[in-house]
């Protein structure tokens, strides 16, 4: 029997791209799904360049006349950008993937929304919900009933616990640990190693342990 690959195009040709594209591969060692057949970038310096061996297409507008059945998968952390792009791609047909490495650890109880990317050695136990454009970095562990809103990122080691609500857009810095029933506001950055032991505030960043919030910032449009 012939596999029918889908074809993908990775949104984004920097780091987390270049991940991307190493986490399809490994998807397809294991059972043939997609066909990568580039990036896209509005980096006009890199039109037409290779990056690890796999073409930068374009920018966004490539897909005016390439969108139809091709999915997109935004490898991208940073909210305010995300939310741009996806903004744009709004006014293309394209179908987004969610990308999920097969080591990760995942109940059939879990809700998980569109273009998001879950990176090898993950935990996420039962009844979690994952909103839409989400990256969850390796070796993170999700508890129960958490919920993590759209455009979320947890960076690596990031422990979840419990009934934890990240609302939001909001960035979880490496080895950050959210105690159970706790909430991050809209927006915020969590820096790396922080303990989060009350509810944080939106808009801000907030380190160390105790997490506490050290400035606020402007609320992304």
């Amino acid at each position: 029997m012939i596999e029918i690959l889908r074809q993908i195009a990775i949104i984004g040709a920097g780091g987390v791209g270049k991940e991307v594209a190493l986490l399809i591969e490994e998807i397809n060692n294991i059972k043939p799904t997609w066909d990568l057949i580039g990036f896209i970038d509005d980096n006009k310096d890199l039109h037409g360049k290779y990056i690890n061996g796999i073409k930068v297409l374009g920018g966004i507008d490539y897909l005016s006349n390439n969108a139809d059945n091709i999915f997109v998968i935004c490898a991208i952390a940073d909210y305010k950008i995300k939310k741009s792009i996806v903004s744009k791609l709004e006014n293309y047909n394209v179908e987004y993937a969610n990308i999920i490495h097969p080591s990760v650890y995942i109940s059939k109880t879990n809700l998980i929304g569109k273009d998001v990317i879950i990176y090898p050695g993950c935990i996420l136990t039962t009844n979690i919900k994952i909103g839409n454009h989400v990256i969850i970095s390796p070796k993170c562990g999700i508890g129960h009933e958490a919920y993590i809103d759209d455009y979320v990122s947890l960076l690596w080691d990031v422990n979840v616990a419990g009934n934890v609500r990240i609302n939001e857009g909001c960035l979880i810095g490496s080895n950050a640990t959210i105690i159970q029933n706790k909430e991050v506001g809209k927006g915020t950055i969590i820096g790396a190693g922080a303990v989060v032991v009350d509810n944080i505030p939106s808009n801000c960043t907030a380190v160390g342990v105790p997490a506490k919030p050290i400035k606020f910032h402007e609320e992304a449009k």
